[in-house]
């Protein structure tokens, strides 16, 4: 059983995180709430009238239709009545009887603001980066990286009065989860979103939804909010024997704390009385385990780190880089960053020597030592039956071969009892990232190569991650798409543009973007 007695009201007006550790149901929560999964016992109700809208996971599911169609089917009465009136429009033996539905047709499209539906989908579609110039083409001509936003689109279109979004930054770029924190942060109905994106989650959402302990317990606040209170719970409870006034005084300073940076000022007041109210009952201890993640270099590096000489290569054809000329230093933590995730996974798979350029080289500093996490880890398991134990043996020194060893560091990755003789091929894609972690923790290396590593974690082990990276004593080179990961660990941001290396050396990220929009607005002044 996933979750019983389950009993929650959600109001127009505020945005819900769902939260909860890998398997314990959160996308199978919001499948019951949309009703492609019928509950166990129970029942889940809406007003009458109102109309549920959540993001389509089958980036595939649309490849005949038009791009425009595809956005406007999110509101799929309006689109069945926009299909039918037209439909009615092309017959060539018109006839009175058709007149007259024709004329009931447009009443209803008028209500429901069919007349705007075009100009609204695509004002939305340009907002998330997709060209006007794409509006009227078939799905199936577009990118997987375009149609994840046109299916974006579609969950929004015509503001639906409860809206379901399932990790709705997968695959989106930096401006595109800007532009949707935003959109977001004014809407004005009820929004239940499941993510993985801390700083997502701290932008949009007003309460969190904790699945845990087999209960689903809402809370106010941000996911900040709810972490530090969960942690606050659990000292309160070791520390029993103090007295409870000064453990209220301690819950007081704390909300008091978070009611004066509430995130979304247009809510602040009302947060703010909400958060007042909570007493020390209303916080709870949360059981999530949290893996122990610290990366130690068997030695320092030296002068040089890496260096890239006139880097050139392509794919099929098309040029992904272009003549990269970039030189790292061993104090950096760098990010790459791309509107194309193509551009950095290529470019990092060349660092680290997994993929030759057709021009130019890449030189190492002599020592430097590096290990590497890939964006897709399954090749490293596929076909593979060794228990997880043995798979990691394979990449300890003599001295950490013994099972005893392997099974207390497998331990602390979460890897607990009987989880390290299984097969690692039937692992779930966060247990194969956390395994990967564990081989290049045993590496010593003192250079860190992350493509993307938050793909697949929960929030447990990406803070535990991100943690580490921050404590980590060499270098790192990484992409991420996660906001908080790139600006609490990197130094230096390098944007690999189709124009070239855009590099911010010793800047944060914060500050990047902010560079980015300045240019930005300037670029649109002139276009004016």
């Amino acid at each position: 059983m996933l979750y019983d007695d389950v009993n929650l009201k959600f109001t127009p007006g505020n945005c819900y995180g769902v939260i909860g550790a890998n398997g314990a149901g959160k996308s199978t929560f919001l499948k019951i709430i949309e009703g492609k999964l019928k509950p166990t016992t129970g029942v889940v109700s809406m007003g009458p009238n109102e109309r549920m809208s959540s993001l389509n996971q089958d980036h595939f599911a649309f490849e005949d239709n038009l791009v425009m169609d595809t956005v406007i089917r999110g509101h799929q009465s309006l689109y069945d009545i926009m299909t039918e009136k037209n439909a009615i429009y092309s017959k060539a033996d018109f006839t009175d009887a058709d007149g007259i539905r024709a004329a009931e047709l447009e009443t209803e499209f008028g209500e429901m603001g069919g007349w705007e539906a075009e100009a609204e989908a695509s004002q939305m579609l340009q907002a998330l980066g997709i060209e006007e110039s794409l509006h009227q083409v078939p799905m199936s001509e577009l990118t997987e990286p375009q149609k994840v936003k046109v299916l974006l689109g579609q969950a929004l279109f015509g503001h639906p009065d409860v809206l379901l979004l399932d990790e709705p930054t997968n695959g989106l770029d930096v401006q595109s989860i800007s532009w949707l924190e935003n959109f977001l942060a004014g809407y004005e109905n009820t929004v239940i979103v499941v993510s993985h994106d801390r700083h997502f989650l701290n932008q949009v959402c007003t309460h969190m939804c904790d699945v845990d302990r087999g209960k689903i317990t809402l809370f106010v606040g941000n996911y900040d909010f709810w972490m530090e209170s969960s942690e606050l719970a659990t000292k309160l409870q070791a520390n029993s024997n103090a007295k409870k006034e000064e453990q209220i005084k301690q819950l007081q300073e704390f909300v008091a704390r978070f009611s004066a940076n509430a995130s979304k000022s247009k809510q602040a007041t009302s947060r703010k009385k909400q958060l007042e109210k909570i007493t020390l009952d209303d916080i709870k201890p949360s059981t999530r385990k949290y893996p122990f993640i610290k990366f130690h270099p068997e030695r320092e590096l030296g002068k040089d780190l890496v260096s890239l000489e006139g880097i050139s290569k392509s794919i099929e054809g098309v040029k992904i880089l272009d003549n990269v000329n970039l030189t790292l230093r061993p104090d950096e933590k760098v990010a790459f960053i791309s509107r194309n995730d193509l551009t950095t996974t290529i470019l990092m798979q060349i660092i680290a020597g997994e993929m030759e350029p057709d021009e130019g080289q890449v030189t190492w500093g002599q020592t430097a030592s590096t290990t590497y996490l890939p964006k897709n880890v399954n090749d490293y398991f596929a076909d593979n039956k060794l228990a997880v134990i043995d798979w990691l043996r394979q990449y300890a020194s003599k001295d950490e071969n013994d099972n005893t060893f392997l099974r207390g560091f497998l331990g602390k990755m979460l890897f607990s009892g009987d989880d390290v003789n299984r097969e690692v091929d039937v692992m779930s894609g966060g247990e194969k990232v956390r395994a990967m972690l564990s081989k290049m923790m045993l590496s010593k290396a003192n250079v860190l190569l992350l493509d993307d590593p938050t793909n697949h974690l929960d929030l447990e082990s990406i803070t535990a991650l991100n943690d580490g990276l921050v404590d980590f004593k060499g270098s790192i080179i990484f992409t991420s798409h996660d906001h908080e990961f790139i600006q609490t660990i990197a130094n230096r941001i390098v944007e690999v543009s189709p124009k070239g290396i855009v590099d911010r050396a010793d800047t944060t990220y914060d500050e990047f973007l902010g560079h980015e929009q300045v240019q930005a607005q300037v670029a649109k002044l002139y276009e004016d």
